[in-house]
């Protein structure tokens, strides 16, 4: 009896393990109508995850008009990038995060990163057209992740 009972408790956890993980690979995600791949969220998890696309899209406009006046403030450049860096991710709510798919998770997770890096190529004083490779490096993930995803209503 006490070893059908532990089987039992062994076999649950282990489906409960797989389910966990395939949940954090895949999301909560079904086939768009435009061909993009849906990530159905509650609304105010949307609004959440495109608050953060728009701070992202303001440190990135941070630095571009940085870089094109003829003395460039790098505190400035420097806060905008620092401020979309990996301590902006640091709060994000694990239930979201549950919901996102793990190659929108990669991509968002390596903007943060290099946004952090950005921040650090300005304080080092990298060349404007530095900069603009790590911003263009950046956007074009920015644009991919645009191309494979759209947000839907959870149901």
């Amino acid at each position: 009896m006490k070893r059908s009972l532990c089987m039992i408790a062994v076999m649950l956890w282990v489906v409960t393990i797989a389910a966990g993980a395939w949940l954090f690979v895949k999301g909560v995600t079904r086939p768009g109508a435009d061909g993009r791949m849906e990530i159905a969220l509650a609304p105010v998890e949307r609004d959440q995850v495109l608050e953060e696309m728009r701070q992202l899209l303001k440190a990135v406009d941070g630095v571009v008009r940085g870089l094109g006046d003829p003395q460039p403030d790098l505190k400035s450049m420097e806060a905008a990038a620092r401020a979309a860096g990996m301590g902006m991710a640091a709060d994000v709510n694990p239930a979201i995060m549950a919901k996102l798919p793990l190659p929108f998770k990669q991509m968002g997770m390596s903007i943060h990163r290099d946004m952090d890096a950005l921040a650090d190529a300005i304080v080092q004083q990298e060349t404007p057209q530095q900069i603009l490779r790590r911003l263009s490096s950046m956007t074009a993930r920015c644009t991919t992740c645009h191309d494979l995803y759209r947000f839907g209503a959870d149901k």
